[in-house]
Parts: structure tokens; sequence; C-alpha cells
């Protein structure tokens, strides 16, 4: 596998990160454990997580995901050969939310108390503050990063306008730049980060770390009716896709699949992978099983014929 550089940051990943969100959530911790094991032993080195995973989970505060993350740190140690991101500004609470620098002093020391760290690689703003100067929350982040604690930032759900607005306040006032952006990305989610919002991180050379890279396990081919999404937990927000568009979808990766002796959902992320803009898509796994076909999607290097098959089948409507 080949590292790349996250941005034009001093981090340096391999081309899937492992997402955090299930861990608390789909993921009890003892599995997590499992599943962070083998991702490492794998060869992989990025976890993203984020303050409010999982509180919208009922009976969950939020936390969990950096907790179960930080307690394997701890028992496992090697903080040094993993690169850990996570995020803040969704509400954690009363009066816990936002951009503001207060606000950010406090949600980084739980975060690093959370995690059993003395620093996060890459802490980003998990959705954009239009209530908080963008130089503000910019100033705050070269505090931290001044202080030790951060070391790279990115941005997460930031249209373009207020992206470019970031980076160029970034370099006029001499500010640390977000490095990433994590948007909303895959086969089936192509029209609002393709166009303005790819064409500046291309420009800009901002790393790129969409989410939902597998349509809540659509694109797994696990569903192909109303009846395989009722009774599970991802099934709603997968069934949205259970319409022409989407089996479309799924045909046109059945097809490259069986060519390449690979799942469907190996060669959603090999394509993801592929993109000049993508540094490395999130992807997440409830089980052994699940993680180790995610992880195979690495090492396919899809042609030429196979992208602009699925580009086609794939093409926003």
């Amino acid at each position: 596998m080949e590292k790349r550089q996250l941005g034009q940051s001093s981090l340096h990943v391999y081309p899937i990160t492992f997402g955090g969100n299930v861990f608390g959530w789909t993921a009890d911790e003892a599995m997590s454990f499992k599943l962070l094991d083998a991702f490492v032993a794998a060869g992989f080195n990025f976890i993203d997580s984020a303050d409010v995973y999982s509180r919208f989970h009922p009976g969950n505060q939020g936390g969990e995901s950096e907790t179960i993350i930080g307690n394997w740190l701890k028992a496992r140690g090697g903080r040094d050969k993993v690169i850990i991101a996570t995020k803040l500004g969704i509400e954690m609470g009363p009066g816990k939310k936002g951009l503001s620098r207060k606000y950010m002093m406090q949600a980084v020391e739980d975060s690093l108390r959370r995690l059993q760290t003395d620093y996060i690689d890459l802490y980003q703003s998990h959705r954009d503050d239009p209530e908080t100067p963008i130089e503000e929350t910019l100033s705050a982040y070269a505090d931290l990063i001044k202080q030790g604690k951060v070391r790279e930032i990115g941005a997460s759900n930031y249209a373009a306008p207020r992206l470019a607005e970031a980076l160029k306040i970034s370099t006029e006032k001499n500010l640390p730049r977000y490095q990433s952006l994590q948007p909303h990305y895959s086969l089936v989610e192509r029209a609002e980060f393709e166009g303005p919002l790819e064409d500046l991180c291309l420009k800009e050379k901002v790393g790129v770390i969409g989410y939902y890279s597998i349509a809540s396990g659509f694109l797994t081919g696990k569903y192909r009716s109303q009846a395989d999404a009722e009774g599970r937990i991802r099934g709603g927000r997968a069934g949205k896709y259970l319409n022409d568009y989407g089996f479309g979808v799924l045909a046109a990766l059945d097809d490259v699949a069986k060519r390449y002796n690979a799942k469907p959902v190996q060669i959603a992320m090999a394509w993801l992978i592929a993109r000049p803009s993508v540094t490395a898509p999130i992807a997440s796994a409830t089980n052994l099983d699940q993680l180790a076909e995610l992880m195979k999607s690495a090492e396919i290097k899809l042609d030429a014929a196979a992208i602009q098959q699925i580009d086609a089948a794939s093409k926003p409507r």
C-alpha cells in the first residue's frame, strides 16, 4: 500500500480511514478493540472519530467512541503508529457547541481526556459555525497547535464558498490551514461534492476523507429490496437508494466485481480511492469479516474501462 499525504500536512496515511462512529454504538468495546487491532495489524493507520459519537444513540451521552479509542490506546500502546482524527462543533449539551474560541478550548480538553492522549493528529471542525468569525476559529486552532495539543486541522461538511473563505483567511492572516475536508461522498451521493467543492480541493490541495463511503451499507449489495432493509439499524438510510438509479449502480458494481473477482463494496471503495481528489475514504465495520472485505479494497486498481462503466452508471441525475 502507498502512503498518501493528507493535503499539504505533515500527516501521511494509508488509503482507507476507519470510521469510529460505530464504537459504542453498533460495536461494543470488546468488538471495537478487535476491529482496531485487525485494522492496524493489516498496516492501516488512520482512525476517525468525533466528540459527538454516538450521542445520537438512545442512552448515550456522546464521547463513547473517543473513550473506546482511548482505552484501546492505553491497552495497546503505539500511539505514534496511528493517526487519530476527531471533530468538534456539533452540540454535546446545553451551551456545548460551535467553533468559538471559548468552547474549543473546553472541547479539546474533553477529547484529549477521553482519548487518553496528549495530542490530536487531525482536529476537525465538524460543521461550519456561521455565528463565529472564521478568523476566531483559526486563531484558536493556532493556539492549540502552539500548545502541542493539535498537529493539523481539517473541516467537515463545509460548502465551497465557506471553505474557500477559510483558506483565504489562513493565507492572509498566516493562520493554520484546513488540510482536509470530510464531505458526504459515495457512488450514490456524488452531486454534493463533485463540482465546485471538489474543484476547490484539487486546486488548493486539500485532502478529502469522505464519509458514508458505502452509503450506510447499500453499496455492499446486501440491500436489494425493502425486505432486506427492514429491521436493520442502517436499513432506513440504505433504503432510500432502492430505486432504478441505485439498482443501476449495483448492477455496474456487480459486473465489475465479477471481472476483478471481488465484492461490490470493494469496487465501490476502490473507485473512491482512485479519485484524484480523495486521500482516504472513511468506512466502518461492525465485525471482522466486514473489515477484512473493506481492507482488500486498497489492493484493487481499477482500469479505465471499469472506472468509466461505474462513472456512467452512477452519474448524478
